[in-house]
């Protein structure tokens, strides 16, 4: 007999207008929204990123759901039209937000207010995140491919700050990786484990399509502590595998960090010891050290996402020098 599953028809969900909003578009970002932070390592990366574009090498960001809620959408956006930013990858809940900003201009609820009231999560409008994954995995498309599908087809209202629209209207791939479990809206009873695995699986063979192109490339990933690093290591090991047969090498490339622990200062080149708690700061071991030991630099960028993507887009799109 199988073991007994939770009934989801027992759910009351509540219609997302209720829902008290932390972020809305007033957060949204442009250019001249930007702080006057600098940091010198960013021109390292402009330049990084310069030199990649104009040898057709890979430039890959990678994103925790931080990076959206910080209002970057539209400058990430202008970097992907102009052709500086090649694959935007984020986790699940970084497509929540990013879904959700464009169908109702807002995001992001209390989770201690509402996970006291059950029913954090529980919005009957983030159904459509569901629904738009289940039928793009009917007709084979990743991810992220089938939200931005469902965002522009749809003519959400605020379409042109969707980061997964602006990718399916460019056709650059904006990939989702999910973790069954992780996102709200695995509490829908319009949830399809089959189709998001499969969904989810087709964008990691897309990542992993562009991360075999990282060779002269960029890898930057924005505060994702662990589906970055994790997805990142597996795909490499994938393509370095299939590039050895194939007489190629992905050695010599540049991956940067940038998060908020304060690590600058450190030799993020080597990795910590064991005995050190970062040890298990997998952004470290993983994209610093470990992948770039035979060939590549890397660098660590301390800063809150709002300033380091705002300066980055400075001087990618207005051509400013540090």
């Amino acid at each position: 007999m199988p073991f007994p599953q939770f009934d989801r028809s027992r759910l009351r969900l509540l219609p997302i207008a209720q829902r008290v909003h932390d972020l809305d578009l007033s957060d949204m970002m442009s250019l001249e929204d930007a702080s006057d932070y600098s940091h010198p390592t960013l021109a390292i990366l402009a330049q990084r990123i310069r030199e990649a574009r104009s040898k057709g090498a890979a430039v890959l960001m990678m994103m925790g759901a931080h990076v959206i809620r910080a209002g970057a959408a539209p400058l990430l956006i202008r970097l992907m039209e102009e052709g500086w930013i090649t694959h935007f990858a984020m986790n699940g809940a970084g497509g929540i937000h990013d879904f959700e900003l464009a169908l109702i201009g807002a995001t992001t609820e209390s989770v201690a207010r509402y996970i006291r009231e059950g029913q954090f999560g529980l919005w009957q409008e983030d159904g459509l995140y569901n629904e738009a994954v289940n039928r793009g995995a009917q007709e084979g498309l990743g991810f992220g491919e089938s939200l931005g599908k469902y965002i522009w087809e749809n003519n959400f209202p605020h379409r042109d700050i969707s980061l997964l629209a602006a990718g399916y209207r460019l056709q650059i791939p904006v990939t989702i990786h999910v973790g069954i479990g992780c996102d709200i809206v695995h509490e829908q009873p319009n949830a399809d484990g089959a189709a998001i695995g499969k969904a989810t699986y087709q964008d990691f063979l897309i990542y992993c399509n562009t991360v075999d192109h990282l060779e002269g490339g960029v890898f930057l990933n924005f505060g994702s502590a662990v589906i970055g690093p994790e997805v990142y290591l597996k795909a490499l090991s994938m393509c370095r595998n299939a590039a050895k047969q194939e007489g190629r090498a992905i050695r010599h490339f540049t991956t940067a960090v940038l998060d908020l622990l304060p690590l600058e200062g450190k030799d993020v080149h080597e990795e910590p010891a064991k005995s050190d708690p970062r040890y298990y700061f997998r952004p470290w071991k993983t994209i610093m050290a470990r992948t770039v030991a035979d060939g590549g630099e890397s660098f660590y960028v301390e800063g809150r996402h709002r300033d380091t993507v705002g300066y980055l887009a400075k001087l990618l799109l207005r051509g400013e020098q540090a």
